[in-house]
């Protein structure tokens, strides 16, 4: 679908961050599997559960403004999904692949983090009463963000050979 008018444009955004959402719920696990690092699982386990919260508050958006819920597959996360298996793939040491993860995490927060800060404006141009919620999960994507970006600057980089 093209977006011909802002309206659309904030539909089809919302799509876009839904199906984003969705995928990124199972992503959030499989990261916390993956990670042998304590601090780093427990910090995706917990983005986990807010990103459950997430998707049902866009469902209230949606319902707010009359549409079905329905996702838009998206390229670029489905891009960065492959790219954490492709790397899982080849077994890397535990450590690189907790530092990889921590990676994985912080460019997904950060399109997020980019998706919300689009929708924002547009919904209250459009006086579409959704902003609260929307900024609700802006600010936990921000939150994930700073965790992660904090577990990074703390890394270990002396266990990587």
């Amino acid at each position: 679908m093209c977006a011909n008018d802002l309206n659309e444009l904030f539909e089809e955004s919302l799509k876009y961050v839904y199906y984003a959402e969705q995928q990124l719920v199972d992503a959030t696990e499989e990261l916390a599997e993956t990670t042998t690092n304590d601090q780093i699982a427990e910090a995706f386990a917990e983005h986990h559960d807010e990103t459950q919260e997430h998707v049902e508050r866009l469902e209230e958006v949606f319902e707010e403004i009359g549409v079905s819920p329905e996702g838009e597959t998206d390229k670029a996360v489905d891009g960065m999904i492959e790219n954490h298996e492709h790397f899982v793939s080849q077994d890397p040491d535990d450590h690189v692949l907790d530092r990889y993860n921590i990676t994985a995490g912080q460019m997904s927060e950060h399109y997020e983090i980019a998706a919300y800060g689009n929708l924002i404006p547009l919904a209250d141009q459009l006086d579409i009463d959704v902003a609260d919620t929307l900024e609700a999960n802006l600010r936990e994507e921000q939150d994930a963000l700073d965790e992660l970006s904090e577990i990074g600057e703390e890394f270990d980089y002396g266990q990587i050979e």
